[in-house]
C-alpha cells in the first residue's frame, strides 16, 4: 500500500473538505465525488470562481518569489490547504533554494494529506495547528523546527481571513505582526464581491464554511500600522510588489484583493 493510500484508508472522502474543493477548482487531483459536486454547486451560482481560485494561486506565487528576491529565507503559510499547483516553495526556491516552509492548517484532513505528498526532510513541514491563535502557532514545536523566530519571516494569509470577521482578521494580523521582527513580511489576499445579492446566493450554495467579503477599508485595516509595499492594496492578479501602480478596476463584481505589509524597524 503506497503512501497515499494509508492516508486515504481513514478519511472519510464522502464528506466535502474546503482544501479538496479549493484543489478542484485549481486542476488539482486530490479531491473526491464529494468535493466536486460542492464544487459544481458553488460555481453553478458563483462561475467566476475557477478564475478567482487562479487569481489568488497566482498571487501567493508572486509574493514567495518577491520574498526571496528580498532575502526572506523562511515562509509561513496559514491556511495553506493541500499541496497543488503553483505551491509556495516551489516558488521561492525557484529564487532562492534553500527557502523554508512551514504549511499550516487546522484541518487533521489536510495536514494528513500534505504529509503524505511532501518530500521529508527537505526544509518543508506540515503542521496542524489553529491560525486564530498566533502565540499557540509560533511556538509549535513543528514550526520551531524550520521557522527562526530571530529571522525575517513571510506570514502568508491567502484566501483565509473571507473565512473571519473583520474584527477577528484584525486581531489575526496583528497577532501575527507583532511576533516577527522587524524586516518581516505579512501577505494577504481575500475574495470581495460587490454584488450583496450574488453573495448572499453563493454563501448559500458553500456550506463547507461561512464567508465574510470584507471591504477595501476593512482589508487596509488588517495590515495595521505595517509598511504597505506598493501598490498597496490591489487586485490580487495585478499585484507585482514593489510597481507604484497596477490597474485597480475588476473585470465583474466579485474578485480577490491582495497586499503586502513590512514590519517596520
Amino acid at each position: 500500500m503506497t503512501e497515499r493510500s494509508r492516508v486515504l484508508a481513514d478519511i472519510d472522502t464522502s464528506v466535502p473538505n474546503v482544501a479538496r474543493i479549493y484543489d478542484y477548482w485549481l486542476g488539482g487531483k486530490d479531491n473526491f465525488a464529494a468535493d466536486r459536486k460542492m464544487a459544481e454547486q458553488f460555481a453553478a451560482v458563483y462561475p467566476g470562481i475557477w478564475e478567482l481560485c487562479r487569481d489568488n494561486r497566482g498571487f501567493v506565487s508572486r509574493v514567495a518569489t518577491w520574498a526571496a528576491g528580498q532575502g526572506i529565507r523562511q515562509i509561513l503559510d496559514l491556511g495553506s490547504g493541500l499541496p497543488t499547483v503553483l505551491n509556495t516553495h516551489d516558488a521561492a526556491r525557484a529564487v532562492a533554494p534553500g527557502t523554508r516552509v512551514a504549511y499550516v492548517d487546522n484541518d487533521p484532513v489536510v495536514i494528513r494529506h500534505a504529509e503524505a505528498l511532501l518530500a521529508k526532510g527537505d526544509g518543508l513541514s506540515a503542521v496542524q495547528a489553529d491560525l486564530t491563535d498566533p502565540a499557540a502557532v509560533w511556538d509549535d514545536p513543528g514550526i520551531r523546527e524550520l521557522i527562526d523566530p530571530a529571522e525575517p519571516v513571510c506570514v502568508l494569509l491567502a484566501s483565509v481571513l473571507h473565512f473571519l470577521d473583520a474584527d477577528a482578521a484584525r486581531a489575526v494580523t496583528a497577532g501575527y505582526a507583532e511576533l516577527a521582527v522587524p524586516g518581516s513580511l505579512l501577505a494577504i489576499s481575500l475574495s470581495r464581491n460587490d454584488d450583496e445579492e450574488e453573495h448572499v446566493r453563493a454563501q448559500a450554495a458553500y456550506t463547507a464554511a461561512h464567508l465574510y467579503s470584507h471591504s477595501r477599508a476593512d482589508i487596509e485595516s488588517f495590515f495595521g500600522g505595517l509598511e504597505l509595499i506598493p501598490p498597496g492594496v490591489a487586485l490580487a492578479n495585478a499585484w507585482r510588489g514593489g510597481m507604484a501602480s497596477v490597474p485597480s478596476v475588476a473585470k465583474g463584481s466579485a474578485y480577490i484583493l491582495a497586499g503586502v505589509g513590512r514590519v517596520r524597524g
